[in-house]
């Protein structure tokens, strides 16, 4: 059977190497003193938050990069499709214009003097703009949102006739 070591060095050269490795150092006031083993794992853990740290903001700088260059190529898109809508409601506008001047000669070919055909077209596209006037007029009454009104007049009522109370 063997002896119970006697000093600290004794105890420390009776442990197995790998034994010895994973337990901290100790100073003569028994606290733990930073060993080489010990900084070089926190040297790595170190390292590898550093790296994860990299990554992730090289990562994120990808993103919005690429959310930068997405944003320019949609700007450029929504004001070619204005040019687009643009060009549309010209030709819309002229094909407009040539029914009308179709009509018109229709009506000149079937005897009608040009000059009434042209004030027929004119009260039609008059007749036209007055009932989308009426119908732009029908659906503004919805921007004002009349429920809420109504809802927060009827809550001041109330308020004022417990105020008076």
């Amino acid at each position: 059977m063997m002896d119970a070591p006697q000093s600290a060095s004794e105890t420390k050269g009776s442990l197995p190497d790998s034994v010895e490795g994973d337990r901290p150092a100790r100073d003569a006031t028994g606290a733990e003193s930073a060993s080489p083993h010990g900084e070089a794992a926190n040297d790595g853990v170190l390292d590898s938050a550093q790296a994860l740290w990299r990554d992730a903001t090289a990562h994120l700088k990808d993103h919005i990069e690429l959310a930068l260059l997405e944003t320019q190529r949609a700007g450029k898109s929504v004001v070619n499709m204005l040019i687009y809508a643009i060009a549309a409601a010209l030709l819309l506008v002229t094909a407009w214009l040539g029914v009308l001047a179709a009509l018109v000669v229709g009506l000149a070919v079937i005897g009608l003097h040009p000059g009434w055909g042209i004030l027929i077209v004119v009260g039609l596209n008059l007749g036209g703009v007055f009932a989308l006037y009426l119908m732009i007029r029908s659906n503004s009454e919805n921007l004002r949102f009349p429920a809420t009104v109504r809802s927060l007049k009827s809550d001041a009522a109330a308020f004022r006739i417990a105020d008076r109370s």
